[in-house]
């Protein structure tokens, strides 16, 4: 069994700093221009170039994990390609990610100009206020790499995703996880992925928000493995 890693829109491999610790061999993507090459520029594509790099591997009996961006090239991996798969797990994401469009304003000010990255660059650091202070100055360092651009390219890509009236067909075993006080893809959200995928676990975990694996790392590495334990049986 091999659990695999989707990082969200504007983020990294970074996103699974703690999951990579504790899960042995497990793998955590850096999707293409976050930092190097260029990115996709839809979540279709995305999904594409995931089953070519897993393909590429060898990677047998596949769980796949998704957060945020991750967690919607998760879902349309399961649609689309469900044999390829033996599990999935969902965290912090949605069937349907309409993005704010002040987020996408922000990010094309800040690309137009590093001048105008100041917005921009706090709207990140606020979102990892609640992560360990060593881990803090590097997700921050990453971002920046990555950049404002890529960004922009991805939230595009998950405002025009919409899987609403299609997760009902997923049958693959699935867990949700959220973060209890997540604003960006709320409790709702997972609510409603539970609901319709029949036979998923949920697990909220309290006062986490969207980076809830980087916050609560060990509540989210608790949920992790026992589902992996009931696919073992």
């Amino acid at each position: 069994m091999k659990l695999v890693f989707l990082h969200g829109a504007g983020n990294s491999s970074l996103s699974f700093y703690y999951q990579l610790r504790h899960f042995r061999n497990s793998k955590a993507i850096d999707l293409p221009g976050h930092p190097t090459g260029q990115p996709c520029t839809s979540i279709d594509a995305y999904m594409e170039w995931v089953r070519g790099f897993n393909a590429a591997r060898r990677y047998k009996d596949v769980v796949l994990c998704g957060h945020s961006m991750g967690g919607a090239i998760t879902l349309q991996y399961a649609l689309r390609y469900p044999e390829e798969l033996k599990a999935i797990i969902l965290l912090g994401t949605g069937a349907k990610l309409r993005v704010n469009p002040d987020f996408m304003k922000r990010c094309q000010e800040a690309g137009s100009s590093s001048s105008n990255n100041g917005a921009w660059l706090e709207e990140h650091q606020a979102q990892y206020q609640k992560v360990a202070a060593d881990l803090y100055p590097v997700l921050i360092q990453r971002t920046q790499e990555i950049g404002p651009k890529v960004e922009l390219n991805d939230l595009k890509a998950c405002d025009g995703f919409d899987a609403m009236s299609q997760v009902k067909n997923i049958r693959l075993p699935t867990q949700v996880v959220c973060g209890g006080d997540d604003a960006l893809t709320p409790v709702k959200y997972s609510e409603y992925l539970s609901k319709e995928i029949k036979g998923s676990r949920q697990r909220i975990i309290p006062k986490g928000s969207h980076f809830v694996q980087l916050e609560k790392f060990q509540q989210v590495n608790d949920a992790i493995e026992e589902f992996l334990a009931t696919l073992k049986g």
